[in-house]
């Protein structure tokens, strides 16, 4: 998917165009964590569909619930999907850093052959 270190820096565009499917892949993440932890809050704890996403979307942000789960079912989710939580934030992250991260020390490696070449 990356260009080896021997191959040229890629163009802008295309660089960008990797940014834009890095970015698609992570909105499609967060759309189904969002979705998952919705039905998870709807199912387990009966709540409506708009606090259900509000406790999802607060999870998934890394705030925490607004309201606490009432049933041992409810706990359970609601225990397990803050630790999936945590996990997606940390690798959107990765996914979204990871192409300014390879670029840049592309670039790098980059001028650090073209100095050795020169006498």
């Amino acid at each position: 998917m990356y260009e080896h270190r021997a191959d040229p820096l890629l163009p802008r565009r295309q660089f960008l165009r990797r940014v834009a499917r890095n970015l698609l892949a992570a909105i499609a993440v967060i759309t189904l964590s969002l979705l998952a932890g919705m039905l998870g809050y709807h199912g387990f704890e009966h709540l409506g569909w708009a606090d259900a996403y509000v406790n999802a979307a607060m999870l998934l942000s890394g705030m925490g619930p607004l309201e606490s789960p009432a049933t041992l079912a409810g706990k359970l989710f609601a225990g397990t999907y803050a630790l999936y939580c945590g996990l997606v934030v940390i690798f959107l992250a990765g996914v979204l850093l990871a192409p300014f991260v390879h670029r840049m020390l592309h670039r790098f490696h980059l001028d650090r052959d073209a100095a050795k070449r020169k006498p």
